[in-house]
């Protein structure tokens, strides 16, 4: 389980298709506090570890399956050596929640159709799958590449976000393009809200 604050950017340290894909992601975390078997969100994606390693730098691999891959920004923006990433570690209980509960299942992609500088922050409109568009509401919250952000307005499948500048330094967005695919996780309450709404009592 995660909350959508981003603690680390990783770089792609390399990346081999051998069997499913795996990757090598470098990593300012202490390596000496992350276990085998350890989840770390990758861009929003909820990767198991299976090494470890401090040479160079700190590193660790994860294996992504074909499903995964297929249901992703992996599949579209193929992971290269030197892309950057937003990761987070798991929240342990007593952290505070900064953000949203959010449990890096990635949901769908989304594709950036504008970015638009205003004053100091970046207001970023965003195209969502149909068939997830009706979960994005006003003022709710969605987690993108792994991020909490607030959905300012939604039209049809499209929907609205505001960067500050804090958000653009710390993680991915300040790279941000036109045409960018997007991991996309919806809020776990909207999901409910919805299931219960086909079941009225």
């Amino acid at each position: 389980m995660f909350t959508g604050i981003i603690s680390d950017v990783g770089t792609v340290l390399a990346v081999k298709q051998h069997g499913d894909l795996h990757a090598r992601i470098g990593t300012n975390y202490d390596i000496s506090g992350i276990q085998i078997g350890a989840s770390i969100a990758c861009n929003g994606v909820c990767l198991t570890v299976v090494a470890l390693g401090t040479d160079p730098q700190g590193w660790f691999d994860v294996e992504i399956s074909a499903e995964t891959v297929s249901k992703t920004n992996i599949g579209q923006n193929d992971w290269s050596q030197d892309q950057r990433i937003n990761l987070e570690r798991p929240l342990k209980v007593g952290d505070e929640l900064g953000g949203h509960i959010v449990s890096g299942h990635v949901d769908g992609v989304a594709l950036v159709k504008s970015v638009t500088d205003e004053g100091d922050s970046t207001r970023i409109v965003l195209g969502a799958p149909a068939d997830l568009a009706r979960f994005i509401a006003p003022k709710g919250s969605v987690a993108l590449n792994g991020t909490s952000l607030t959905v300012n307005e939604v039209c049809g499948v499209d929907f609205g976000i505001n960067l500050i500048t804090h958000t653009k330094q710390v993680t991915t967005w300040g790279d941000v393009r036109v045409g960018d695919a997007v991991n996309l996780e919806i809020d776990t309450l909207a999901r409910y809200v919805a299931r219960l709404n086909e079941f009225p009592a």
